[in-house]
C-alpha cells in the first residue's frame, strides 16, 4: 500500500529586526546568509533565473543535524507587500529516500518593535517509517536568530 500524506511543522520566531529587513535578506539577498551563519550555510547559488524573482532556481548546501545536505528549490511564489514567499525542494537529500515532496513557506510579520518569523515546513514523508522533519525546523530556528543577530547588531 502506497503511503502518502502531506503533513505539515510550524515555527514561530521572535526577533528583533523589522519585518521588511529580514524579509529582504531571504527574498532578494540570500546569497549572504553563508556569511552570517556559516556553520549552518555553506553555500546558496542561483542556478536559472534573478535573485527575489518566482521561478528562480536556488541550490542550499547546508548542515543539518551534523550532516553536509544539499536542497535544490524552486521559488514558487513571492509576495512582498506581506513578506511572504514559499521555496518547493526540486531536488537534493530532502527527497527521494526521505520525502515525496518537500517545500518551505516564510512570512514574517511585524510585531511591536521586532517581528515574528514564520516558517512552514509541508511535506510528504516516503512512508510512515520517515521522521518528522524537527532538525529542519530546529536549522531554520537558528538561521533566523543568526540573521537577526546580524541586523539588529549595528542597532544597539
Amino acid at each position: 500500500m502506497a503511503y502518502s500524506q502531506l503533513q505539515k511543522e510550524e515555527t514561530k520566531v521572535y526577533i528583533n529586526s523589522s519585518a521588511e529587513k529580514f524579509y529582504d535578506v531571504f527574498c532578494n539577498r540570500p546569497y549572504h546568509i553563508p556569511k552570517l551563519c556559516n556553520e549552518k550555510i555553506q553555500a546558496v547559488n542561483i542556478h536559472k533565473g534573478e535573485w527575489g524573482s518566482e521561478g528562480s532556481i536556488i541550490s542550499w548546501n547546508y548542515i543539518n543535524d551534523g550532516k553536509a545536505g544539499v536542497a535544490k528549490d524552486v521559488v514558487e511564489g513571492i509576495d512582498k507587500k506581506n513578506n511572504k514567499m514559499s521555496f518547493k525542494v526540486i531536488e537534493g537529500d530532502l527527497l527521494g529516500d526521505f520525502y515525496k515532496s518537500f517545500k518551505f513557506v516564510l512570512e514574517v510579520i511585524p510585531k511591536g518593535n521586532g517581528s515574528e518569523v514564520h516558517w512552514v515546513i509541508e511535506y510528504e514523508k516516503q512512508n510512515e517509517n520517515i521522521p518528522d522533519p524537527h532538525t529542519m525546523s530546529q536549522l531554520l530556528f537558528e538561521i533566523t536568530k543568526n540573521i537577526d543577530g546580524y541586523i539588529t547588531k549595528d542597532q544597539k
